[in-house]
């Protein structure tokens, strides 16, 4: 029919028809990409949009560009559009009540999700879809609650996945740790005994072996927290290894110092066990020396513990280090007796004495002048490990005295003066009587034999056999409780 009057009409208004169908088709090819433009538009905000509504449109703002192609004859149907995203939406089981709307290959999102990632998530699935020219994303992002524990738990969760992950890498950490340890104990006996062929000293081979075992331990803890991940703490124990030594060195200088004064003593060995020494204005018999003090028992049998360091900086008398020890004594006799003679009969009683040594010779010195007596200083000698003393002295002084009354030599008392405020009563008597009474006087100061030849005289009771106390010193020491443990570095 078209075909059939088409040849009717005349040529101006075929012509005419054909220029109007050409212009309506140009303005609907130019007016179709700004409708389309305006339709995916999201609607204007009022004043009940939510900030998070807003921000949510900020996220999503790439989402509002104009697509830069658009199919005009699309091969997908808008319903089969709707259809897989629906089905897409719906299977990540991300969204709360998701809806998709697809009108001339714009989409429109609705529903809800609990973050923002899976909103863009979502535009940008709908953006990649075949035959999509637009998408508005009307998806809300859940609020969360006032008291959302989620992050907690997914920290938790994050560390729980970590620490199974990191489980083999432990194993292989502690197995390195081990290793480390065996290695550090060899490397300890195998210092010991290279030192031991050289150095005689214990302590200082105890020190000098942990010196090398140290570094030892520091590698192998430093790659066993390489091994398990920790790099920045191993870097950490390395880097604050020096600090932590000094810091450590400040807090606790006394006690390294005292232990640097027990590696001296233990070395240069100023005394041993057993000797009887004077220290800081302490007399005892040394029990043992340890890193931190000396032990000594006192002679009425208490312990003392002295500091090393104070023990190095002291000045030590050592009473034992000599066995010989010299003793002495002061006696006076009256200025009408023969010095010389009070010498002789003082030396003859040393001479004749079981206690004092002939080497070195015994000394009868005369010291000086007194008031009322000429005072002789009596000097000898004898062997502190067997005789005691103050035995020995007291022994000697008492056979001078008896010896000095057998040869008729005074011992007068030093002058006083005595006043009498009633006077002086004076008793006669005949000389018959007078006679007797001095005879009588003078056979109590005459002895009838002398010290020197009775030995029995030269140890009394009281003196018991003139040994060494030291022993009983040291009996008692055994006996007792050690106030401290510890290693004894003058053990051999």
């Amino acid at each position: 029919m078209r075909d059939a009057y088409l040849p009717s009409l005349p040529t101006e208004h075929l012509l005419l028809m054909m220029r109007t169908r050409l212009c309506i088709a140009t303005a609907l090819l130019c007016v179709l990409p700004s409708a389309v433009n305006c339709w995916g538009q999201d609607p204007p905000l009022t004043s009940d949009v939510s900030e998070q509504e807003v921000a949510s449109i900020e996220e999503t703002k790439e989402d509002l560009k104009a697509p830069t192609e658009v199919d005009v004859v699309p091969l997908a149907e808008d319903f089969e559009i709707e259809d897989r995203l629906l089905k897409i939406l719906e299977a990540t089981t991300w969204f709360s009540r998701p809806r998709v709307k697809v009108d001339e290959g714009v989409v429109f999102l609705s529903g809800q999700t609990q973050t923002p990632e899976h909103k863009l998530w979502a535009g940008d699935l709908a953006r990649n879809t075949q035959d999509v020219v637009a998408v508005v994303n009307r998806i809300n992002v859940a609020e969360k609650p006032i008291w959302d524990l989620s992050p907690a738990w997914k920290e938790i969760l994050k560390l729980t996945r970590e620490a199974v992950q990191i489980l083999p890498l432990l194993g292989i950490a502690v197995l390195l740790l081990l290793l480390t340890w065996l290695a550090s104990g060899l490397a300890v006996r195998l210092t010991r005994r290279i030192l031991r062929r050289r150095i005689k000293n214990r302590l200082l081979i105890n020190v000098s072996a942990r010196a090398v075992a140290i570094p030892v331990f520091l590698v192998g803890l430093y790659l066993a927290l390489r091994v398990s991940g920790l790099t920045q703490i191993a870097a950490t124990v390395l880097g604050g290894t020096g600090l932590v030594g000094l810091v450590i060195g400040i807090a606790f200088r006394d006690i390294a110092e005292n232990f640097l004064a027990s590696v001296l003593i233990s070395i240069q060995r100023p005394f041993a066990l057993g000797d009887k020494i004077t220290v800081d204005g302490h007399v005892g018999i040394v029990q043992s020396v340890t890193a931190r003090g000396t032990l000594l028992m006192t002679m009425d049998g208490n312990h003392i513990q002295i500091p090393n360091s104070s023990i190095y900086k002291s000045v030590i008398r050592n009473e034992t280090a000599n066995p010989k020890l010299r003793c002495e004594f002061l006696i006076g006799i009256d200025y009408g007796d023969s010095i010389t003679e009070a010498q002789d009969v003082a030396l003859q009683v040393l001479r004749d004495h079981i206690a004092v040594l002939v080497e070195p010779d015994p000394m009868v010195i005369v010291e000086e002048l007194g008031a009322s007596t000429v005072n002789i200083r009596v000097y000898f000698w004898i062997n502190s490990h067997e005789h005691s003393a103050i035995k020995v002295r007291s022994s000697v002084i008492r056979l001078t005295k008896l010896a000095f009354e057998s040869a008729g030599l005074t011992l007068p008392d030093e002058s006083r003066e005595v006043i009498f405020p009633r006077g002086v009563p004076v008793l006669m008597h005949h000389a018959e009587t007078d006679a007797t009474l001095a005879a009588s006087d003078q056979r109590q100061m005459l002895p009838e034999t002398t010290p020197s030849t009775r030995p029995e005289m030269i140890a009394n009771a009281a003196e018991d056999d003139l040994s060494s106390e030291d022993e009983v010193i040291n009996e008692q020491a055994r006996q007792s409780r050690s106030p401290e443990e510890g290693e004894n570095l003058l053990e051999a």
